[in-house]
């Protein structure tokens, strides 16, 4: 993606299908976006994807061509919609101020356009946690710096001796810069990396692979001081078919989120001659013969600072140890806990397969009125258990609209177990969610109750039904 004519900021536009959730893309998901993302390159054939869901592609020669950047975005979102997914665009200086402008679309209009010149005030009253890397986000938080505005007006002098490298690439993206300069004068072709396939392999073998080979790739990079934000995927297949993706990511690529992207496109690809229900690559008659990987887009490598104990050796050989059992046991069988937002102890976990890319589609660093005050349970039950709650009277227990309780509870029995005397309680927390959506809709009461085993019991009562969600130990 170019850096704009005669020095000006590149135009952006970005194209945001909520159909797929951060959390939830998975082989289906990205098989169905890669019809998305052929639609997309009928009005431009330089389309970079940043994962399942979101791609980005430069708006100023399309924009001549087809009448405007409104028009452009319009002309898009249509074309999209017609394949029967909902799609939001934003046009803005920058690919992060895009992103945002796409999003923010929903659900009063279709489409964004930022004025040229005006990214930063249009990125101002957004919060920093939506720059990359929490640690920076929580940092700047607690020195008081809340919205990208107050980070983008600060001295980029102290910014860099404070925060370093990374403070100062997302100052600039703050600001509607790009985060990093870009490399001249480099061919990036001379690095690419090239593995084949003898016999022919399917996917989960080919992404065990691409890790090294991207590992190699970004090694050679790092010896002529130089790091990748952009990298371009070919697969070749057995029958001579090919699939070739740009892939850009929002700071700079690791071999793992390489690897990352090449599953994706694996899922997504339908090999030649198939048609629209055909199967991902590894279900596809003669498997992958040829990937390659080239570093399209290269930029000075600004170094970065290692944990004191180690920690990235530790990480690494973490990395290594969970791809191979990937390889072997498929890509869901290991997962890793992603901390997210929500009142009920179960929707503040999500499970996310190793070396996804994935933020929680619930950011956990907001308000949640209503829930569960710490600490946290430690057993959250993937089912809630069954149970009863009753009074001194032995009636059940129960909680009007008004959460008003009948009774205090006086005795708990789990399932099929026997009646517990209840020496202390607390609550209840009402939550009504999604109230404007008739399948959907829940109106619940939490309590906290401890039995006279000594346990403590998160429980919670729905249509005048009790069950236990989790267990404090």
């Amino acid at each position: 993606m170019s850096a704009g004519d005669a020095g000006r900021p590149a135009r952006i536009l970005a194209v945001w299908c909520p159909d797929w959730p951060d959390e939830a893309a998975g082989r289906n998901e990205a098989r169905a976006f890669g019809r998305v993302v052929t639609a997309v390159e009928e009005f431009c054939p330089v389309v970079e994807v940043l994962r399942p869901g979101m791609c980005v592609l430069g708006a100023r020669g399309p924009a001549r061509y087809f009448g405007g950047e409104e028009a452009l975005a319009r002309k898009i979102a249509e074309a999209v919609s017609a394949h029967g997914f909902g799609c939001y665009t934003g046009v803005a200086d920058g690919q992060f101020a895009a992103c945002l402008a796409a999003q923010a679309a929903r659900p009063q209009h279709t489409a964004i356009v930022v004025p040229v010149g005006g990214t930063r005030q249009f990125l101002a009253p957004w919060p920093v946690h939506l720059l990359a890397g929490a640690g920076l986000a929580g940092q700047l938080t607690r020195l008081g710096i809340r919205t990208l505005g107050d980070f983008a007006a600060l001295p980029a002098r102290d910014v860099a001796s404070r925060f370093g490298a990374e403070g100062t690439a997302a100052q600039r993206v703050a600001r509607g810069q790009e985060a990093r300069r870009l490399a001249t004068g480099t061919p990036s072709a001379s690095f690419s990396a090239a593995l084949e396939f003898d016999p022919p392999a399917n996917a989960e073998p080919v992404v065990f692979a691409a890790k090294g080979l991207a590992g190699h790739m970004l090694a050679g990079l790092a010896a002529r001081g130089l790091s990748c934000v952009r990298v371009r995927v070919e697969v070749t297949g057995a029958d001579g078919s090919e699939s070739i993706r740009l892939w850009r990511h929002d700071g700079l690529l690791s071999a793992l989120a390489v690897a990352q992207r090449v599953r994706w496109q694996l899922d997504g690809w339908h090999p030649a001659g198939a048609g629209e229900d055909c199967g991902p690559a590894d279900e596809s008659p003669g498997g992958v013969a040829v990937l390659r990987l080239v570093p399209d887009q290269l930029v000075p490598d600004e170094g970065r600072q290692l944990g004191l104990w180690g920690d990235e050796l530790v990480s690494d050989r973490v990395e290594r140890a969970a791809v191979r059992l990937q390889a072997m046991l498929g890509h869901e069988s290991v997962a890793h806990p992603v901390l997210a937002g929500g009142r009920g102890p179960a929707e503040r976990v999500v499970l996310v397969p190793f070396g996804d890319v994935r933020d929680a589609r619930r950011p956990a660093d907001r308000p949640w009125p209503a829930r569960i005050p710490p600490p946290a349970p430690a057993t959250v039950y993937p089912v809630p258990l069954p149970a009863q709650v009753i009074d001194a009277a032995g009636t059940p227990v129960t909680v009007t609209g008004r959460a008003a309780v009948s009774a205090p509870p006086d005795a708990l029995a789990t399932g099929n177990g026997p009646w517990l005397a209840i020496t202390a309680w607390a609550g209840p927390w009402p939550v009504t969610e999604r109230w404007w959506d008739e399948r959907h809709a829940t109106r619940r009461a939490r309590f906290q109750l401890v039995t006279e085993d000594g346990i403590a019991w998160l429980a919670a009562i729905e249509r005048g039904r009790w069950q236990i969600e989790a267990r404090y130990d």
